[in-house]
């Protein structure tokens, strides 16, 4: 196996999407969804090369996980199947227009049981450029957490930028218990991405202007609809969002992350890292799912079409 340009992992689970209420039953779309599978998908529909090394069950929805991805162009080579435990399970619930209610079943799966040998075993394969990590794989279990760690050390061996995104779900774990976890990987992190409510869990009453002392290089803050603004030794930078007509915005912070990193990838300049995330994160938005939306590279330039356009 070559070397990727980005290793990720993290839980991927079978996703069902319903129509409305699911007291009420009903049909429901079946796919994957898990925060850093979708932004190895966007990266991989912008041309990069991209290992995911996650865990699922040996069973019909980690086949399911698997064959998405390497559909997608991840590398699978390096993901496990646990005899021991199923392939999580995550519901979507529409219940208005703009509210989506998820409900996760995924306590004891095979995502919150990723071994730190199964990253150890990814990285011989071959280093990555960047590893990037989210706040949501620690909080799955004493293993996945140590399997990060694990992810980290071998990152700063290897010379490996590391990408954080923060993505807190308090339905995991506490800001407390965030922030006692995330301030120890402060020091390893090049590129730090996270709302502006999410910067106190990496360090207690943490500032753009701290964390750069901390040796953070990139402080990217995602502002929803109002845009993301990047901070950097060089100065503060503000992006505009990209207006469109929004359908689903679950899976846009992921769609941000894949558009940054793949620009940062390519050597764009500050503006054009946050002008394609942006970018990649208005497409999510315009998109139904959590990565079906993604752009590829040639697709960038679609949002600056005009209304009706017929692409011929």
């Amino acid at each position: 196996m070559s070397a990727p340009e980005v290793l990720t992992f993290g839980e991927t689970m079978m996703a069902l999407r319903g129509g409305g209420p699911l007291k009420l039953g009903g049909s429901m779309d079946v796919s994957v969804a898990g925060a850093e599978s979708n932004v190895a998908i966007g990266l991989a529909r912008l041309g990069h090369a991209v290992r995911w090394a996650g865990a699922v069950g040996a069973d019909e929805a980690g086949e399911l996980v698997l064959r998405t991805l390497r559909a997608e162009g991840v590398d699978v080579t390096a993901a496990t199947r646990d005899e021991g435990a199923p392939t999580g399970l995550i519901l979507f619930e529409p219940r208005l227009p703009e509210v989506t209610r998820v409900h996760y079943y995924r306590a004891g799966s095979a995502g919150s049981r990723l071994s730190p040998a199964s990253v150890e075993a990814a990285f011989a394969a071959g280093a990555p450029r960047v590893l990037h990590l989210t706040g949501i794989t620690p909080a799955l279990g004493p293993s996945a957490a140590e399997a990060c760690r694990t992810a980290l050390r071998l990152a700063r061996a290897h010379g490996t930028e590391v990408c954080l995104d923060v993505n807190h779900r308090s339905r995991l774990w506490t800001a407390e218990e965030a922030t006692a976890e995330l301030r120890d990987w402060v020091p390893y992190v090049d590129v730090l991405i996270a709302s502006d409510d999410e910067l106190p869990l990496c360090l207690p009453e943490a500032t753009p202007k701290r964390l750069l002392a901390e040796g953070v290089r990139e402080i990217v803050v995602k502002l929803g609809a109002a845009g993301a603004t990047l901070h950097t030794a060089e100065g503060e930078l503000r992006s505009l969002a990209r207006e469109v007509r929004p359908v689903d915005a679950v899976g846009a912070g992921d769609a941000f992350v894949a558009g940054y990193l793949s620009a940062l990838l390519d050597g764009a300049a500050a503006a054009a890292r946050l002008d394609r995330a942006v970018t990649t994160g208005a497409f999510a938005v315009a998109s139904r799912g959590d990565w079906e939306g993604a752009p590829t590279r040639a697709e960038l330039d679609l949002l600056g079409a005009g209304p009706g356009t017929v692409v011929r």
